[in-house]
């Protein structure tokens, strides 16, 4: 896989997403370690979207630990059931916020933040990382969004039992 990805210069959103899957597909298939492949994930999202944030919490013991992030510094561990992210993990489901500042018990990692989407990843059926993406614009994000998310943690999820 090259270094550059390919993507429609004036392509809908909906485009963008079914160039980007097969080259991060292809990028993280042949890699084995988890922390390249999110940290590539991560950089991917952020070159194709420009997203205000985008990164991975995994799971460690009770808590949600940092991982492989572009964007500003952010929140370093986050307890199972808190916020959007321990939610997400808690619920076993995507969760799609369009104001963070309307959901119940959201941890303010950044104020800059006003539209969250995190999608959890499974491994033998339980959630092993989360996918977090927060936009700096209320209601960023929809189910566009939430569908090339899911099938990206798919892949992710594929390469991990391969």
């Amino acid at each position: 896989m090259a270094e550059t990805l390919f993507l429609p210069q004036a392509g809908s959103k909906e485009e963008i997403y079914q160039a980007l899957l097969p080259q991060v597909e292809a990028l993280i298939s042949g890699e084995q370690d988890l922390v390249a492949n999110l940290a590539n994930i991560a950089a991917a999202l952020r070159e194709a979207f420009g997203f205000f944030w985008v990164g991975f919490y995994v799971v460690q013991g009770q808590e949600l630990v940092l991982g492989p992030f572009q964007g500003p510094i952010a929140c370093t561990r986050i307890a199972y059931g808190r916020g959007v992210c321990g939610t997400a993990w808690k619920e076993k489901k995507t969760q799609l916020v369009p104001d963070v500042e309307a959901f119940p018990g959201h941890i303010a990692c950044s104020s800059a933040s006003k539209s969250e989407i995190v999608v959890p990843a499974f491994q033998d059926g339980e959630v092993f990382l989360v996918l977090d993406v927060d936009s700096d614009r209320l209601d960023d994000f929809d189910a566009v969004d939430q569908r090339y998310f899911e099938a990206l943690m798919d892949i992710l999820e594929k390469t991990r039992t391969t």
